[in-house]
């Protein structure tokens, strides 16, 4: 559009905006269209724009309210012209991912449920990341720092419904996302599986975020078990702004600084150009616990003189020079998303993603009494040592404790991971004779190296490097998709369409040092025999019908087939239907859908050798795949699709305009469900599992199997009510809440021959525990939004409900008989905005105002258990023990509900050009 020069005649158009309650919006733009002439209302909603003589247009936009444009005729005297603006969420006819794909609905016709998120959400949320932002705003959405880092400080878990990452879709624009290239083996939620760096997404660039509760593969294919999230891009081009955030916890570190470019053009009036630009910088956070001596000496003691050594060193060194926490993080990221009419009802459009992040966090400390290097890598007190440490965390050994440890204090490996993403999206869609239609080519990527440093291969002796590059892991995948649409009469709805996808998953060697014999100590190398490149491919095909039996009544059905060159054809199908009564104030809705998952290449062909915590010693465990010979001589079978069904029952209350009440029940139940099986070792030398144990170097095993039936089942209510009116402001209040009825493992898996022969089981305790028990059984969002004048407040508080896990890993075979269960706890957030000009807004965040940290305790399951933990120092020894030792005390060593870094200050300054 072609920006002129106005020679301003005396009229005046003034008036009032207000919103759908009459409320008045400050800082609402007012430009004459195709001039550089404009306005911004006041506090009170009010504005003044000369205008010259004629018929002019007027467009009135605000963020978070559709753009309204009137057309004013000026003839030399003022006019007055005030204007409502409605909420953009109130029409929701974009939305892409609900009940079928014949026809898109609104939320209120929806027959499944949809949550959507606006960009004011997520940012009054204060969370440097989209995915720590989600954690606050959606109820059966989790994620957690997991407190052994290593490569998971790339990309943290997270999951829908309890389901594990890899059950839920993502979609960005409604077009599938790339999964990572990492696979999850620490003890957290989505242990074994792989999942969309969603965090790689900037949240700037981000126009709203739909999430579809309800198992939609029928629609979407592979992964949409628990759920689809579609992250929808800003598009049209109304302003730039630069947003400028910094933050620290109440501690002091953890220091966040980010800045953010969102800008833009309208091609025209045929097109749009919408880019983001993220540049972030996260420091650690450090959180180690003081350690306790009778556990550490039960872990590395034993004699009188490593008694002593330790009794020494912990008084020099409480925290036995630990740096546990969150890692720091250096990210970068760049989005595009635009359009262009082609004419003829033909548009070309696209989007494409970058990001590249670099993280370093910290192995535990090697203390003297655990391991010594002495002479192949310098202790940071040696001279020519590398110290890594803090002034505040070091201090040189006391004289008296010096002949004990001779100077030599351990030394700490640091972890250093890379990784790129980048994803993108090329089509055409248009309009024939009332067929729809929409081509595209999605391609993505994910690649990550590793480094660690300031540690050794101690087999190599005083050859052994300092650094190691151990190696790394790629994903990429190609998809086209085809999908045409009609509505044939008013009453019938088609789609059909179809997808092809090839994908790619590359391991990648480390260099020899790091593999060689005992490898790099804390995160050996990849060997080039578990190395290489695998490919698989996949076409799909999709029919939809919608048929709406009455105005009120809507019955839905979609079929599915798919066929994978690895294991072959799945074949799915979903119904839906929706009964509206009273008006259109309650909606009854309801759905059956069967479902799949395709396991991931990582889970078929990954295989490498892992140094993890056991009873507080090192131990090497490998991870053999379903196609080698070690597995084939256990007898695991290769992996097949799992298989579900999802069951949800639904209404919804619209008893007024700003009243909004649903509530769903799901019931999933998933067949054939992938784990990543226990830590499988024997002591029997005379048993198969322990000559292939003894071959391969490890003291354990793991791999992958088909190997249980879990059901999962809950209840998602919202209560929406907006637009209160409270003395010269407006209220909104809303309660979220996802509660668990049912997460439990169905029957009893069935072990191969030889692990049952010697006494092991694919499934043990600890992993049932992770699976049904570590999430929050419940979490209630409690929310309210006042605006009053040039500011704008915003209180959350967000209840989680209690976890349970039985660590055998870390606690003994006792825990078999003991749960350690986080009680439940409220973490309330605080965020104040204010209109200091039309352009400029500041906000200020408080996450955790009460500076609330996860608690847990013991609890005994039977007598014995009872018994266990009677003794106050029995039960102290067994904390210890949990926590590693007391490094992990505030959370324990495999993860609790909520971060433990307390108390977070965030501000933001937003300026608009």
């Amino acid at each position: 559009m072609l920006i002129t020069t106005v020679s301003w005649a005396q009229a005046v158009l003034r008036g009032t905006i207000t919103d759908e309650a009459k409320t008045p919006l400050a800082g609402v733009s007012v430009v004459l269209v195709g001039t550089n002439a404009g306005a911004t209302t006041d506090g009170e909603g009010k504005y003044a724009l000369k205008l010259p003589d004629g018929t002019q247009k007027v467009t009135y936009s605000f963020i978070g309210f559709n753009t309204v444009t009137k057309t004013v005729t000026v003839a030399g005297a003022d006019q007055t012209l005030d204007v409502q603006l409605e909420a953009a969420l109130s029409n929701l006819s974009e939305v892409v991912v609900v009940g079928s794909r014949a026809s898109q609905r609104s939320i209120v016709d929806s027959p499944v449920p949809v949550d959507i998120l606006s960009a004011a959400d997520l940012k009054t949320t204060g969370q440097p990341t989209f995915d720590k932002s989600m954690q606050y705003r959606v109820p059966s959405f989790n994620t957690v720092n997991t407190p052994v880092n290593d490569a998971t400080t790339l990309l943290d878990p997270w999951e829908l419904r309890n389901m594990g990452p890899s059950r839920t879709l993502i979609l960005v624009n409604g077009k599938r996302k790339n999964l990572s290239s990492l696979l999850y083996v620490q003890f957290s939620p989505g242990r074994g599986e792989t999942g969309v760096d969603i965090s790689s997404i900037p949240t700037q660039a981000i126009k709203r975020v739909e999430i579809l509760r309800d198992g939609a593969s029928a629609q979407y294919g592979s992964d949409a078990i628990a759920g689809v999230i579609n992250i929808i891009l800003k598009d049209k081009y109304d302003f730039s702004s630069l947003d400028i955030n910094t933050g620290i916890t109440s501690k002091g570190d953890g220091g966040m600084y980010s800045v953010a470019f969102n800008g833009g053009s309208n091609l025209g009036g045929n097109g749009f150009l919408n880019y983001t630009l993220n540049l972030q910088q996260q420091n650690s956070a450090v959180r180690s616990g003081t350690i306790y001596a009778p556990s550490e000496k039960a872990a590395f003691g034993g004699s009188a003189a490593s008694d002593a050594l330790i009794d020494a060193y912990l008084k020099d060194f409480p925290t036995a020079n630990n740096i546990n926490g969150t890692g720091e993080t250096s990210a970068a990221r760049f989005l595009i998303n635009g359009g262009v009419s082609l004419g003829n009802k033909l548009e070309l459009y696209g989007n494409a993603a970058m990001v590249m992040k670099r993280v370093s966090s910290f192995a535990n400390f090697r203390t003297p009494y655990w391991r010594q290097d002495r002479g192949l890598l310098h202790s940071p007190t040696d001279n020519g040592g590398k110290n890594y440490l803090t002034a505040a965390t070091l201090a040189f050994p006391k004289e008296d404790n010096v002949d004990l440890y001779k100077g030599y204090i351990g030394y700490v490996p640091t972890f250093e991971g890379d990784m790129i993403d980048h994803n993108a999206t090329l089509g055409v869609k248009g309009e024939t004779n009332g067929w729809k239609h929409d081509v595209s080519l999605t391609t993505g990527f994910n690649g990550q190296t590793y480094t660690v440093d300031n540690t050794v291969n101690r087999s190599l002796g005083k050859s052994s490097p300092t650094r190691f590059k151990p190696g790394g892991y790629e994903f990429s995948h190609l998809v086209g998709n085809v999908d045409i649409s009609k509505q044939v009469t008013d009453k019938l709805g088609l789609a059909f369409g179809m997808e092809a996808r090839s994908e790619k998953y590359t391991i990648i060697a480390g260099d020899e040092a790091s593999y060689t014999q005992e490898g790099s100590n804390s995160f050996p190398g990849l060997n080039p025999l578990n190395a290489g490149v695998n490919q698989r491919f996949n076409i799909g095909a999709y029919a939809d019908l919608s048929y709406d039996v009455t105005k009120d009544f809507l019955l839905n059905g979609t079929v599915r087939t798919e066929n994978y060159s690895d294991f072959g054809n799945a074949n799915v199908f979903k119904v839906s239907t929706r009964y509206k009564i009273a008006d259109d104030k309650v909606v009854l809705r309801a759905s059956y859908s069967t479902g799949f998952r395709a396991p991931t290449l990582h889970q078929i062909y990954a295989q490498s050798i892992q140094a993890s915590f056991v009873g507080g010693q090192i131990q090497s465990s490998g991870l053999f795949n379903n196609r080698s010979a070690q597995a084939r001589l256990l007898g695991i079978p290769s992996l097949r699709p799992e298989k579900s069904t999802n069951l949800t029952l639904g209404v919804a209350l619209n008893p007024t305009k700003n009243l909004n009440i649903t509530l769903d029940y799901y019931n999933i139940n998933v067949k054939d469900r992938i784990v990543y099986s226990s830590s499988i070792s024997s002591s029997d030398k005379t048993s198969s599992l322990y000559g292939i144990l003894n071959q391969y170097g490890v003291t354990s095993i793991q791999f992958f199997i088909n190997g249980i039936e879990t059901n999962n089942s809950g209840l998602d209510a919202v209560v929406s009510y907006r637009n209160i009116l409270l003395g010269a402001g407006k209220l909104g209040l809303n309660v979220a809440g996802n509660f668990t009825i049912n997460n439990e493992i169905v029957g009893t898996p069935t072990d191969p021959a030889p692990i049952k022969a010697a006494g092991a089981t694919i499934l043990n305790t600890q992993i049932k525990s992770l699976l049904t028990e570590s999430r929050p059984r419940y979490k209630v969002i409690f929310g309210a939004d006042y605006g009053i004048g040039k500011f704008n407040i915003n209180l959350n508080s967000t209840l989680f409900g209690s976890t349970s896990f039985q660590d055998l890993d870390n606690g003994g075979a006792i825990m078999e008989h003991i749960k350690a269960t986080f009680v439940p706890a409220a973490v309330t957030d605080l965020s104040v905005g204010y209109l200091f000009s039309k352009n400029v807004t500041g906000t200020l965040v408080v996450n955790n105002l009460f500076n609330v940290l996860p608690k847990w305790d013991l609890i005994a399951q039977d007598s014995e258990g009872a018994k266990a933990i009677a003794d106050p120092l029995a039960k102290a020894r067994l904390r210890g023990d949990l926590g590693f030792s007391g490094r992990y005390d505030i959370l324990g060593y495999n993860g609790s509900q909520f971060s433990q870094l307390g108390t977070t200050f965030f501000a933001n300054l937003n300026i608009r050009f």
